[in-house]
């Protein structure tokens, strides 16, 4: 049967690893293994052909997020070569939004400042970038995929296929034996900003067409190691080839009080902590009638985020000692030395938090999980 062609696929470096379906008998096994080029160009066929992948240039997808006992409404947006919004495009909110339009970015509407983020961050917003998906585009965002070899996943023979974006990052793909399609995704990431790695395996299902493409309306994100469901999403429409201003993609343009444009100048200047010092300073001392406290435990704590440890640690410090008696303060400072392994540092800081308000729930969630903690992973 001739294999069917995908031209766009051209410049994806392909390649077949040595797993096999037996490895008693690998060479036979492995001249009877499809290519990764022809995997992909059956993946294509199967979910519409090429010219309709193609022909989606964006998409708006609404459904119902559910992470434990959360659970919320959920809008996202993407158009080619790069946008991406995380949220709704005609009910802009005005408490947090996050998107790509050529860099990744955070709104918070409280305290009413727009971020630009790096690091971990902004690595996983580009890295959804994909519009019909991370294998139908991986030409046009340069990935490179290899063919691991043969799987089960969910007792159903698949194809193994890693993808390696072009800044690094790796995920594996998982296309089905016999429908073609993409049924898994399998990655090591954070699941939050200062948790520790996990392997997880997304399961798609509940394949339906849209436009002539094929869209997964179900996902549901597994801990391999627990088992654990750390999140799902059901699609409840997909809307594709709305027409989308480039400008929809990009955070909301502000009116700031000093106080916020000066909290976005210390986000800018995390990687020089004399410079983060220098201006906490320079404004402390020319509005000595304003609060700081809140404002640095949160640009403090988004600094953190930006795994900027150094400078992350001096603002905490510096707002820790001029607001002694904050009990919100004391927790920021004993988290940023809790990330940076200062781990006695932190239980002190826990403490005295607690010490200045009883409530403080987050300090007494901190400090049980630092006693719970192996010695090794303490800190």
């Amino acid at each position: 049967m001739a294999i069917p062609s995908y031209s766009r696929l051209m410049g994806v470096a392909l390649s077949i690893a040595a797993a096999v379906w037996n490895p008693a008998c690998a060479a036979h096994a492995a001249a009877r293994l499809p290519s990764a080029r022809s995997i992909l160009a059956h993946y294509i066929d199967a979910i519409g052909g090429e010219r309709n992948v193609q022909a989606v240039r964006t998409i708006l997808i609404k459904g119902k997020y559910v992470e434990g006992s959360d659970s919320f409404d959920a809008v996202m947006a993407k158009m080619r070569p790069y946008y991406k919004l995380v949220g709704d495009p005609d009910k802009r909110s005005k408490d947090f939004e996050e998107g790509y339009d050529g860099s990744a970015w955070e709104f918070y509407g409280d305290p009413g400042i727009v971020l630009r983020t790096v690091g971990a961050a902004s690595a996983a917003s580009r890295h959804g970038l994909s519009v019909v998906s991370p294998l139908a585009d991986a030409a046009e965002q340069g990935s490179t995929i290899e063919l691991i070899g043969p799987e089960e996943i969910s007792n159903r023979p698949a194809y193994h296929l890693r993808l390696r974006m072009r800044d690094g990052f790796e995920e594996d793909e998982f296309v089905d034996a016999q429908s073609w399609v993409w049924i898994a995704s399998r990655k090591v990431a954070p699941v939050h900003a200062f948790g520790a790695k996990v392997t997880s395996q997304t399961l798609f299902s509940d394949y339906r067409t849209v436009n002539g493409v094929r869209f997964a309306f179900e996902g549901k994100e597994t801990d391999i190691a627990t088992g654990k469901v750390l999140n799902e999403f059901k699609t409840t429409s997909i809307v594709v080839n709305r027409e989308f201003d480039p400008a929809v993609f990009s955070p909301p343009k502000l009116q700031q009080s000093p106080l916020q444009d000066w909290m976005q100048k210390l986000f800018a200047e995390r990687e020089d902590v004399a410079a983060v010092l220098w201006s906490y300073d320079d404004f402390r001392a020319a509005h000595r009638d304003v609060n700081t406290d809140d404002a640095v435990q949160a640009i403090g704590y988004q600094i953190l985020k930006m795994d900027d440890q150094k400078s992350a640690v001096a603002l905490l410090e510096r707002n820790a000692q001029a607001y002694p008696n904050s009990s919100g303060a004391a927790f920021g400072l004993g988290r940023a030395y809790r990330t940076a392994n200062r781990t006695e540092d932190a239980k002190r800081e826990f403490t005295r938090a607690l010490a200045l308000d009883p409530k403080n729930d987050r300090a007494k969630k901190a400090l049980s999980e630092m006693a719970a903690a192996p010695p090794d992973n303490a800190g």
